[in-house]
């Protein structure tokens, strides 16, 4: 069953398209290029700036010449994540998107619902000559998942609107009117190794089957993270004898929940039974520890080859640094109840002949949580004999309830469906602090509809949330006020 059977059929149309274009983030570009031809070939003024981000225009409909000019903001990039053993190859394969009962989901990979259906919305109004508007601009950002490089480097005074919809949050029903801001921070060490010793076996442990999923939006479910599970296992292996860490893997994306971690270590030929012994044992406490969270966690050992790994003593350093890097809920609103107020994934980790590398992504809804939580990883890492490096910071966007944007489809939800919008404040980092900083004129608000597990390769997106979605989307352009 095509997606394009589904309502509203332009919508998805357009989507089934962002599938047919690899867009991993920072390679846009393909796709950018067809949309910007797309809105060429319709007649359609567009521009693509400096850095990479396309902005299409599309005049007021007749009648509607006077109404104030609205811009719908999305990225076009997507996360990138697939299950062990999928061939699949994001540079190079089409997303694969089936229906499965009320959602539709990709076949063993992220679907690009983050931001691919909030962006096919955009294509569908550009598209439309039956919707009433008044001016639109329709901005589509790059590498907004990894740095928001192409929002940052956003030109000023490109834009002429005065309100602006953000198509990027993934909850039905609510309206955001304020967001986390963040700041990477990478962790390195260089590592001395040595021959593993002769007499000593090598293996390799691995923990699987966790769920993944946004580091911001999913922060507070106490899902497993494999990077910290594995540092555990190992911790508990080290304290039984002598042991070489020779590498350890885990995760991807330090804005995504790490769902597998692999390690390999050297230990006494004898080791084997112990450590089979230990495995089970983890595989039970992990299983009742996650259970009715990550309730597929798997641990597996297997014997494995290299020729050398790292000293027994620098092995526990780096175990040690890997348990003390914080992973989680740092501190809960108090603003704000019910909102993560800070938080840290400790989303990459890579130990191998380079050395030791972690990547961490610390979000807030204030600067001072951010800088807090990054002085913690930078304080652990200094014990540890480690540098750290802040980067690729970003402010959060500051609530305004009295929005004109939050008005109008506020007003345009409860006309339609009788009672309010939920107001939400969103724990992930938005575009939307960003353009305020370069446009602080400009009224924001951010909906969408119902995605779960974006991310991972769990992501989904509620079918008939689209449907609303859109609704709300034609209802609040059409009620756009005249220009004062």
């Amino acid at each position: 069953m095509p997606l394009s059977s589904l309502y509203p059929q332009p919508l998805w149309r357009h989507f089934q398209t962002l599938c047919d274009f690899p867009r991993p983030s920072k390679h846009e570009t393909a796709l950018r290029d067809h949309l910007y031809q797309w809105a060429q070939a319709r007649g359609l003024w567009a521009e693509v700036d400096e850095v990479g981000n396309l902005l299409i225009r599309k005049p007021a409909t007749p009648g509607y010449e006077d109404r104030q000019a609205i811009v719908l903001q999305g990225h076009i990039d997507m996360v990138t994540q697939k299950n062990e053993g999928n061939p699949h190859d994001f540079f190079k394969d089409p997303i694969l998107p089936r229906i499965e009962g009320e959602w539709v989901k990709a076949t063993g990979t992220t679907l690009g619902a983050d931001n691919g259906i909030g962006v096919a919305a955009g294509l569908a109004v550009l598209e439309s000559s039956e919707l009433q508007h008044g001016p639109i601009e329709v901005l589509l950002t790059i590498d907004e998942e990894a740095g928001m490089t192409g929002v940052k480097g956003l030109r000023a005074g490109w834009l002429q609107a005065q309100i602006l919809l953000n198509l990027d949050t993934e909850d039905w029903g609510e309206l955001y009117l304020g967001c986390a801001g963040g700041v990477d921070v990478v962790v390195s060490r260089p590592l001395a190794h040595e021959p593993v010793p002769a007499g000593y076996e090598v293996f390799k442990l691995t923990v699987k089957g966790l769920r993944g999923g946004h580091s911001g939006v999913d922060i507070h479910q106490e899902r497993g993270n494999a990077n910290k599970l594995l540092a555990r296992i190992l911790n508990d292996v080290l304290a039984q004898g002598p042991a070489h860490l020779v590498s350890f893997e885990g995760g991807t994306l330090r804005n995504a929940l790490p769902r597998e971690a692999f390690a390999l270590v050297a230990l006494p030929g004898d080791a084997a039974p112990a450590l089979a012994g230990s495995a089970r044992r983890w595989q039970a406490r992990l299983a009742k520890e996650l259970a009715r969270v990550d309730d597929n966690v798997t641990v597996l050992f297997e014997p494995a080859e290299a020729a050398e790994g790292l000293s027994v003593n620098t092995s526990r350093q780096v175990i040690d640094l890997l348990l003390g890097l914080p992973y989680g809920v740092a501190r809960w609103s108090q603003a704000v109840p019910g909102v993560v107020e800070s938080s840290n994934n400790l989303g990459v980790v890579r130990v191998n002949a380079e050395g030791f590398k972690a990547a961490l992504l610390v979000r807030s809804l204030t600067d001072e949580g951010v800088d807090e939580v990054s002085s913690r990883i930078e304080a652990v890492a200094r014990m540890a004999g480690a540098q750290t490096e802040r980067s690729g910071g970003y402010p959060g966007w500051a609530p305004d309830p009295s929005s004109a944007a939050l008005a109008l489809v506020q007003k345009a939800y409860r006309e339609r469906y009788g009672h309010d919008a939920e107001l939400k404040v969103i724990h992930a980092g938005l575009e939307t602090g960003l353009i305020a900083g370069k446009y602080p004129d400009l009224a924001m608000v951010s909906f969408g509809p119902t995605i779960r597990g974006a991310h991972s390769p769990d992501e989904g997106v509620e079918i008939a949330t689209v449907g609303y979605f859109w609704e709300l989307l034609v209802d609040a352009l059409k009620a756009v006020p005249a220009r004062v």
